[in-house]
């Protein structure tokens, strides 16, 4: 799938740490101060008391507020001693502008669990602020960059070709041999949140302008939601996208991608997730005929985040359906990508990814002239240091090697990349 989408889902991640910092757990706070009376006069399972619990908290941190007042209202009803619940409910309600709501649960916790100076703070200062309608969450970055490319045009490794219908060996133009450049980058995101359950609306837009090749200039602009929904401890997150790509300042692509993520409630270590995403991307080129497509995906990936480590392993099975007739027919390919990125010293963070994308095509590329069924392998590893030079401003610097290869000749090519960019983010 397109680096848009991963950029996406890191943005979110952030858009989420957001969150969970506007909607802190203080009922963890008035649990350890008055769970041992409210337990004492009413004995509750359990199970039923930390899954709902653990259920309504999951959901504060992304940024479903219904459905963690709604996980909290049932919580209440099962367990009308659960302070903690009480007083999150009341916050949240707080938080969503019903100050009428918020205030009659404010005054039931003063009066049922009579709480320590510490949470009658924590409630007169809800108070003096004032339940003010819902605020929607944002978040936006900017990216300038300055970078060096060895091969701007994949051009191929072999400057030979041999002509299988004539067995005749001749050498490329030079508009396929590789091009060297250095190139200017300006990208720039903004999210935000569009309901008061969590669902986010995003703009991306990213620009590429060569020194001197600029017939390769390149820019893509892509707009849509996502929306996360919880079943239980099952959790899911749907997004749309729509896009549009150019190349040498024409309009190249036009995209449209709908993309579902499933959490399922494995018995996993902790600190480790398991998510299967499931995906359809529909592709229109502008300047190409024969090369429209739809492009499925299924892919399952783990992660694991713990004291300054993150760290994933994904794979996944891709069928590319090619409209018309395209060169090669469909396709088929198989992908894997492995990351970790740790907390170094001095404030540095680095991370390191490796990347692996077969396709295989269904029948010849060019019956009569290339008959070979294109089978492709690529390689992608990319390293990264990012160094914050103030709260919210990074200096960082990336270095990605590219061996794409291919049966058919004229295609393979190396490719390395060199890029420093200073990055801005707000709030």
């Amino acid at each position: 799938m397109s680096r848009t989408i991963a950029t996406m889902f890191a943005s979110t991640r952030r858009l989420v740490g957001d969150a969970r910092r506007a909607y802190p757990p203080y009922p963890l706070l008035m649990w350890l101060a008055v769970a041992g009376t409210a337990q004492a006069q009413t004995p509750v399972p359990a199970p039923v008391q930390q899954d709902l619990y653990q259920e309504a908290l999951q959901s504060i941190a992304e940024g479903r507020k219904n459905d963690a007042s709604e996980a909290l209202t049932r919580q209440i009803a099962r367990e009308p001693q659960n302070a903690g619940a009480w007083l999150e409910l009341a916050l949240l309600q707080c938080g969503l502008g019903h100050a009428d709501e918020a205030e009659r649960l404010f005054a039931a916790i003063e009066q049922r669990f009579n709480p320590p100076q510490g949470i009658l703070d924590v409630i007169n200062e809800a108070r003096d602020q004032g339940c003010q309608s819902w605020q929607a969450i944002r978040s936006s970055t900017v990216v300038f960059g300055r970078g060096i490319d060895q091969n701007v045009n994949q051009g191929a490794l072999d400057p030979h070709y041999v002509v299988q219908s004539t067995g005749k060996e001749v050498e490329l133009s030079a508009d396929f041999k590789p091009k060297h450049d250095q190139y200017t980058v300006l990208s720039a995101e903004y999210l935000r949140e569009v309901t008061p359950n969590g669902s986010m609306g995003f703009v991306q837009f990213q620009g590429r302008h060569n020194d001197s090749l600029t017939q390769y200039n390149s820019a893509s602009l892509f707009t849509g939601i996502e929306t996360p929904y919880r079943f239980g401890r099952w959790t899911l997150r749907t997004t749309g996208m729509l896009g549009l790509v150019s190349l040498g300042g024409r309009f190249y692509q036009r995209q449209a991608q709908l993309q579902a993520r499933i959490g399922p409630p494995l018995p996993l270590p902790n600190s480790t997730q398991f998510t299967l995403m499931g995906g359809i991307t529909h592709t229109q080129y502008l300047t190409l005929t024969n090369f429209d497509a739809n492009t499925y995906e299924l892919r399952g990936q783990f992660t694991y985040r713990r004291d300054g480590l993150f760290a994933s392993a994904a794979a996944g099975y891709l069928v590319d359906h090619a409209r018309e007739a395209r060169p090669g027919g469909s396709r088929q390919g198989w992908f894997s990508n492995l990351l970790v990125r740790k907390n170094l010293e001095r404030g540095w963070i680095g991370d390191a990814a490796y990347t692996r994308q077969t396709w295989t095509s269904d029948s010849a590329y060019l019956p009569g002239f290339v008959d070979q069924v294109r089978d492709q392998v690529t390689h992608v590893l990319r390293a990264t240091l990012t160094y914050p030079v103030k709260k919210n401003q990074n200096l960082q610097i990336e270095a990605r090697l590219v061996r794409n290869r291919e049966n058919i000749t004229i295609f393979e090519y190396n490719n390395r990349q060199v890029q420093l960019s200073w990055q801005w983010q707000t709030p």
